[in-house]
């Protein structure tokens, strides 16, 4: 495997760009080639196969999706209470709303793992150990709730993520009392 990481992540960025712009469909080697203003051939030669390039892509969702240090900081200072952990919430709406296309690529990937089982165990492996750095975050911050709440939460924002991104139920909301709902609901038990 070629090992230029700048080359890596310039095809994976490209390869979203395809995947939230044309779909799973429209995703491949010769397509992220040409997205990335590279030689046919150059994505393949980085991932071999279509399922390595889907894995990868699913990879990069996570690194360009990473939060920004520079917010986490002053909310680390604070008490870990149900008002934290809303905020904390809140901040992993706006990462995911405001990069739509991350957000809808990793969608198609979701889609097209159940179809695919080679993509399905890495898309899989991807998920969980993104899961388990949640709840390792979620625990050391002594934030209230536990594992389960976290999944629940990982459900409840993966709907609220669909319905913005996708055609919903029509109705309008703010998306920030709907999170904070969700939270204080779903964690502490109250409306």
């Amino acid at each position: 495997m070629p090992r230029n990481p700048e080359r890596r992540i310039q095809l994976a960025d490209a390869g979203l760009a395809v995947l939230a712009d044309s779909g799973a469909r429209g995703l491949t080697h010769r397509a992220v080639d040409a997205a990335a203003g590279l030689p046919a051939g150059t994505a393949s030669n980085y991932f071999r196969t279509r399922d390595a390039l889907l894995g990868a892509l699913g990879e990069r969702i996570f690194e360009r999706l990473a939060p920004d240090e520079a917010v986490l900081e002053p909310l680390a200072q604070r008490q870990p209470t149900v008002d934290l952990l809303v905020d904390y919430v809140r901040y992993i709406v706006e990462r995911l709303l405001g990069r739509p296309e991350l957000s809808l690529a990793l969608l198609e990937l979701r889609l097209e793992a159940a179809r695919r089982p080679g993509l399905h165990e890495i898309l899989s492996r991807t998920l969980q150990q993104g899961f388990d750095a949640d709840v390792s975050f979620h625990v050391q911050a002594g934030l209230p709730g536990g594992a389960e709440e976290v999944r629940l939460l990982h459900f409840a924002i993966d709907g609220l993520v669909l319905d913005q991104l996708t055609p919903g139920i029509g109705r309008r909301y703010d998306v920030d009392a709907i999170t904070a709902r969700l939270v204080r609901r779903l964690v502490a038990g109250t409306p």
